[in-house]
């Protein structure tokens, strides 16, 4: 008997070893720069301009000293400037994201698709359109120099709204809500001790998503930051690269694997969210 048209006995193991050889390079490639800038870390600044290596040296330890140790700038401020405002905009924008994603989603009203729409629309502006009016807004209220400025806008948060509103209407039964709401819970209740447990996976998900951001923020907090004390870890990085006289690249790569570490904490501790995050927002029952 012939087989199948097409089918081949030893096709399918040829696809899953293709499968596997892309997925390993893949992982070669996006974890390839966290390693050149550790390498580069533990290298001399003459080192790293003469030649490229995959190689770590000796000097990780040197240079971490001398970053920390550096007059000009205050590392742990900047890690400390970075933490508060990171961990406040991330709370703030799956905070008021999901709560929008929630109305969304839940309640029936007339202006619920345009309500939608206008905020996939906003998503399409770019932050660097709006930065003068935001610039003359914050000075206005005299939040200029002040994290609030940075921590504020993140209440609105539309890339995250979308993702919760598309995650909610396949994760969260409205029958479940209206339950909870003939049982006597009001909509707070509801919304905190019903719904967001149940987000608890797409929340880890883009939590890890808006802390990166809010920590590799270079040009909001550079623009309504002026006071030094201030300075997030992005800005206190550029500044060493723009030194005036002679920029050790050792140095800069070792604050740039200083920066690194908190990142990689929050992806290990969260990551296991990530893909039952994704998966499940776009499973409907």
């Amino acid at each position: 008997m012939s087989t199948s048209a097409g089918h081949k006995p030893g096709q399918g193991k040829v696809k899953k070893i293709v499968i596997f050889i892309i997925c390993v390079l893949l992982s070669i490639i996006s974890l390839l720069p966290f390693w050149l800038t550790f390498v580069n870390a533990s290298r001399t600044s003459a080192e790293v301009q003469s030649s490229l290596s995959l190689i770590p040296g000796g000097e990780l330890i040197t240079n971490i000293k001398a970053v920390l140790n550096r007059s000009d700038l205050n590392i742990m401020s900047g890690f400390k400037n970075s933490l508060i405002l990171s961990t406040a905009v991330t709370a703030c924008s799956l905070l008021f994201a999901t709560a929008t994603a929630y109305g969304l989603t839940v309640y029936q009203f007339k202006l619920r698709d345009a309500a939608f729409t206008f905020i996939m629309a906003i998503m399409m502006i770019p932050q660097q359109v709006s930065i003068i009016g935001f610039y003359k807004l914050c000075s206005n209220l005299g939040i200029l120099n002040s994290f609030a400025a940075i921590i504020l806008p993140a209440i609105a948060a539309p890339p995250i709204a979308f993702y919760m509103r598309q995650y909610m209407k396949g994760a969260l039964s409205v029958s479940l809500v209206e339950a909870a709401r003939i049982d006597g819970c009001n909509e707070f209740r509801t919304f905190f001790t019903i719904s967001l447990p149940i987000m608890t996976p797409a929340l880890a998900t883009q939590g890890i998503f808006a802390f990166i951001t809010a920590w590799n923020n270079y040009f909001t907090p550079s623009i309504i930051l002026t006071d030094s004390k201030k300075y997030t870890l992005p800005i206190q990085i550029a500044q060493m690269k723009s030194d005036t006289f002679r920029t050790d690249y050792g140095q800069v790569y070792a604050g740039l694997f200083l920066a690194m570490l908190p990142l990689i904490i929050v992806y290990i501790l969260l990551s296991k969210f990530i893909v039952e995050g994704v998966s499940a927002g776009g499973v409907k029952e």
